[in-house]
């Protein structure tokens, strides 16, 4: 059990880290704050969240024993 508890903290800190990650990125790519596509942000933020999941599900090394 403490090796699945592990293995899901260490995954959803990987995927918070890449959902920030993304939307600074989405965010840097427009020239004013005012023309962010705010729902662009979050779609393209949400998925990279649940991709680093599904990475995640092939292992971490911090996990790894």
């Amino acid at each position: 059990m403490k090796n699945k508890r592990t293995w899901a903290k260490a995954a959803a800190v990987r995927a918070v880290k890449t959902v920030a990650q993304t939307a600074i990125a989405t965010i840097g790519t427009t020239a004013l704050l005012n023309q962010v596509d705010w729902a662009v942000v979050v779609s393209a933020s949400a998925l990279a969240g649940v991709l680093s999941l599904l990475t995640s599900v092939a292992g971490l090394p911090e996990v790894e024993e």
